[in-house]
């Protein structure tokens, strides 16, 4: 055959190129098990560390193994993935030096309040409200103007240039400060010495993607990320300047207590414990009784109170409590100003761990020119009184001013353990982002549950991979061993390029390797199907395998290209767990049609022209399916009704029952807590309801069901999810621990219960999506969709030249969907099992379209060839022909797949059982779809409706032949 040696020469160095990329991963794996098997001898697992595997081109150790391992997902590995947002009101202010501008001010309140609900970009949601603000007030302000972006901070701005030029040069401006905080936050992962980190950019956002496998201190990694590193200094007001505005506050508590949410007899003068106070604060607070002093002091009561020493005041926390009170944080009252902007914020050039005359852990640190210049005119003007050091919006220190400080040189002492010290030494040294940063999304997967899933996972592959080697061999003898050679070869492919292009592998992406498999097995059956025509028909063995191939072709690419459209959809649609499904699989069926199509053939004719038989049917399977012939558009109109039936009962309930949706639609904060006891989520959720209450004492969303098995839970709220700070997530595990005490082992602490392993109950894994982010999956997931259906309308059109088999596709699509909508809106609170809407499920139903679309395109494609060559006087009975002659194909790829499916959904693990039930109702509903709704809307809008002898197999239908 022709090509066979470059085909044979592409595979034999794809293959050396993948077994290179793999080997470190067998040999890093294989030094594991060693050292774990040596019980904790040192000296045996350090020499095990140094061996050496040699190559020949080269030495691998352990180390260097351990660097070139394939990635696994958190799902599979445990770690933190974390998605941070740069404050971009903070660059907008930045660029704007600090402008009070109404407009300006006005306009980017207006941008907050918009980008929560909005897919656009932070500025240019500013730009738009800024031209509407401006319009509304009539100032006929430029961007250029000297109170917004005309100032030294943009000195490439002149008075001239136009709005267009501005917002270009802004965005550019921006664009470079997010590049600039993903090189800062690189080099702290770098720091904090995390395996195999994954740091990139979210194209067209100011979003940092940061995935850490391996670690699980959410709190530190989350601190150490958000922290800006850009220290700040400010002026300090004292307890006198300050009493009387908490007096006339507490006689506001007595009288208007309840509406905000304190009870009137709160006592606020007590809470704050002047005689216990002996730093430059004016509150030293017990701990437990923060939230109800932030409470009172944010409430727009308070602010209203406000006297004018105090209307740009703000009240921050100290850092941690001080060594003689240990129970106590102290409150401080900084001098602010109508930005709100320090009299020094400079950036530090070096940080180092020094010690103080008493021999305190303290840390020493020389500033930038500019903030040098800013600390001496602050100390000179502030000599023999307070001036605080804050960092983030904690205040590290706060003593009084002794002399001026010339040089830039100062110290933070903050009662440093330390470790707490080398992490601000870190932090700082890493250099200062160019904003504040939030964590907009996080998901933290305990190291059990990742072993777990990675062992689910390999059984659901292990015995799926066992279903297809022995149907398929079952079904075509000697010609199924060359496509499980072929399934072999294909998969070692996959892992090689996954592992050489530095792809994660992750849970979802093990789903999309056995649903590859399935796509290899169906290009087989299309192969083996139209041979096993051509035998029947009298050919030779040779000829016949020729024919199958070559007729085989145009249907095998048609089913591929629309299935790799869809992968390339879930691709630039999809985040996270979706885009490594998408991963796999395009790269599964790129490899697939070289593997089961090109290696195959060259295997299969290098036998077959040695004179050599190879069977394509065993005997139990030979007549299978091959006088089978049913009047499928006779029965059209039954099988309409029942549609019909089926999508009104669908609607009914999606817009009657409605659905449940994940976190990452809806925002929110989902955790999967184990007990070593049953627990009964009834009783859970009415624990948490009590605790999880706003600060206007309103009730939030909590939602507790078994997950798994009675031992475990799922637990849904919308608690705080708003809020991105670090202490809103304490919060929220402090109040989880607190309502699942009751259930938990008697000696557990809050630290275990917040990472639970294999030997102790607690959170196996937590994940929280803020606001704008959920709109934005929600929104990319609605366009992923529509995407999917608008590519494969125009992919069928050009493929078949008719828009009828365009429309009849795209409507058994659409069919296919509101099916399996309507079963979540019907099942979700009836299955044991996770039935959200949510990304994952975005995934399941273009997954879905994709192989429908697979299913209607052979049957398609097989209507054009007996539309050329004529094969039947009327179009009822072409088209009955061409759905009864790919039988065979459609009962063989559905059943197999099914099978593979239903492995996955009940060995694949907890995760993947939403996802897999709805490939499970979809792959079923998608075959039926293909024949009698794709066929037959075709058939109904390519009918000419003239009568003609009826000459055909089919007898339900009159009409001649639309062809011409």
């Amino acid at each position: 055959m022709q090509g066979k040696g470059l085909i044979t020469i592409i595979a034999i160095v794809l293959g050396l190129i993948c077994l290179n990329e793999l080997i470190p991963t067998w040999y890093a794996s294989k030094i594991e098990s060693q050292i774990e098997a040596a019980n904790g001898n040192e000296k045996e697992i350090k020499r095990l560390k140094e061996q050496t595997l040699n190559l020949g081109y080269t030495e691998l150790t352990y180390a260097k193994a351990k660097d070139k391992e394939m990635k696994l997902g958190l799902d599979l590995k445990g770690g933190i993935n974390v998605l941070l947002e740069i404050n971009q009101r903070d660059l907008v202010n930045d660029l704007t030096n600090y402008s009070t501008n109404p407009v300006l001010i006005e306009a980017l309140n207006k941008t907050d309040e918009v980008q929560k609900n909005s897919t656009k970009s932070y500025i240019d949601n500013f730009f738009d409200q800024f031209d509407a603000v401006n319009k509304a007030r009539g100032a006929n302000l430029k961007l250029a103007d000297a109170e917004i972006f005309g100032n030294t901070n943009l000195q490439e701005i002149k008075h001239n240039t136009t709005d267009e030029q501005v917002k270009s040069i802004v965005k550019k401006r921006i664009d470079l400060s997010v590049d600039a905080a993903f090189e800062v936050i690189r080099t702290r992962i770098d720091k904090v010495g995390a395996i195999q980190p994954n740091v990139q950019r979210v194209p067209g956002t100011a979003r940092i993607s940061v995935e850490m496998p391996g670690m699980k201190d959410r709190d530190k990694v989350k601190k150490m990320l958000q922290t800006s590193a850009k220290l700040q200094f400010w002026e300090v007001q004292q307890a006198q300047e300050v009493v009387p505005y908490f007096q006339s506050l507490s006689t506001m508590i007595s009288a208007k207590g309840d509406s905000i949410g304190i009870s009137k007899k709160t006592d606020l003068m007590k809470l704050l414990q002047f005689e216990k106070l002996q730093s430059n604060g004016v509150g030293n607070i017990k701990i437990s009784d923060t939230a109800t002093v932030n409470k009172i002091l944010r409430s727009k009561v308070a602010q209203s109170l406000r006297p004018a020493n105090l209307k740009y005041t703000q009240f921050l926390w100290g850092y941690k409590p001080e060594a003689t009170s240990p129970d106590d944080l102290v409150l401080y009252a900084i001098r602010g100003n109508i930005n709100q902007k320090a009299p020094v914020d400079g950036a530090v050039e070096t940080a180092k761990i020094s010690y103080d005359d008493l021999g305190r852990v303290v840390v020493d640190m020389q500033m930038d020119s500019k903030g040098a210049k800013e600390w001496k005119t602050l100390t000179e003007k502030n000599v023999g009184r307070p001036v605080a050091v804050t960092l983030d919006g904690n205040v590290y220190t706060a003593p009084n001013v002794v002399n001026a400080i010339p040089n830039g040189r100062t110290q933070i002492s903050g009662n440093f353990s330390q470790e707490e010290a080398k992490e601000l030494v870190d932090v700082l040294g890493a250099g200062k982002l160019p904003a504040g940063a939030k964590v907009v999304q996080d998901t933290v997967v305990g190291p059990s549950l990742g072993q777990e899933s990675i062992n689910a996972g390999m059984m659901s592959f292990a015995i799926a991979f066992l279903i297809i080697i022995v149907y398929i061999i079952f079904y075509y003898g000697g010609a199924g061993v060359y496509a499980v050679i072929a399934m072999i070869i294909n998969l070692f492919y996959i892992f090689g390029i996954m592992d050489s292009g530095d792809f994660t592998l992750t849970l979802p992406g093990i789903a999309g390797m056995v649903l590859t498999m399935a796509m290899a097995v169906d290009t087989n059956v299309i192969i083996y199907e139209r041979t096993k025509e051509e035998l029947f028909a009298g050919k030779g063995i040779l000829q016949a395998y020729k024919d199958g191939f070559k007729h085989a072709l145009n249907a095998i690419i048609d089913g591929h290209l629309t299935t790799l459209l869809t992968a390339a959809v879930l691709f630039f649609f999809g985040t996270g767990p979706i885009k490594g499904f998408a991963i796999t699989l395009g790269i599964g069926i790129i490899m697939t049609l070289f593997t089961s199509v090109a290696l195959s053939r060259v295997m299969i004719f290098s036998r077959l022209e040695k004179g050599k038989g190879l069977s394509v049917w065993t005997a139990p399977t030979k007549n299978l399916f091959r006088n089978t012939w049913i009047d499928f558009i006779g029965k059209r109109k039954i099988a309409y009704a029942v549609s019909v039936i089926l999508t009104i009962v669908s609607l009914v309930s999606i817009f009657t029952n409605g659905f449940k949706y994940g976190i990452d639609f809806t925002g929110g904060r989902n955790y999967v807590v184990r007990f070593d006891k049953n627990v009964s989520a009834e009783d859970a959720e009415e624990s948490l309801v009590k605790l999880f209450k706003t600060e206007d004492g309103k009730n939030s969303s909590v939602e507790a069901k078994t997950f798994g098995n009675d031992r475990q839970l799922k637990i849904s709220t919308d608690y705080l999810f708003e809020d991105e700070s670090l202490k809103a997530d304490q919060t929220v595990e402090n109040k989880l621990y607190e309502g699942l005490k009751s259930n938990l082992p008697a000696n557990i602490t809050l630290e275990e219960f917040k990472s639970a392993d294999k030997d102790h109950a607690g959170i196996v894994s937590s994940e929280k999506v803020g606001p704008t982010v959920a709109d934005d999956i929600k929104t990319h997931g609605i366009l992923a969709v529509v995407a999917a259906l608008a590519g494969i309308f125009i992919y069928i059109l050009i493929r078949f030249r008719k828009w009828q088999f365009s429309l009849g596709a795209v409507a058994a699509l659409f069919h296919d969907a509101v099916i399996i909508l309507g079963a979540y809106s019907l099942l979700h609170n009836i299955m044991p099992f996770n039935m959200e809407i949510n990304q994952d499920f975005v995934a399941a139903i273009l997954t879905v379209l994709g192989y429908s679309i697979n299913d209607t395109v052979i049957i398609f494609d097989r209507i054009r060839e007996y539309l050329r060559e004529k094969k039947s006087v009327t179009l009822a009975g072409l088209f009955d022909d061409s759905i009864s002659s790919t039988l065979g194909r459609t009962f063989n790829t559905t059943f197999t797949v099914l099978l593979v499916i239903l492995a996955i959904f009940i060995f694949g693990g907890d995760n993947l059982k939403g996802f897999m039930f709805a490939l499970l109702i979809g792959i079923g509903f998608g075959a039926y779809s293909s024949v009698f709704i794709a066929s037959a809307i075709a058939y109904d809008f390519l009918k000419t409706g003239k009568e003609e002898e009826v000459k055909g197999r089919s007898t339900s239908d009159k009409e001649v032949l639309a062809s011409k």
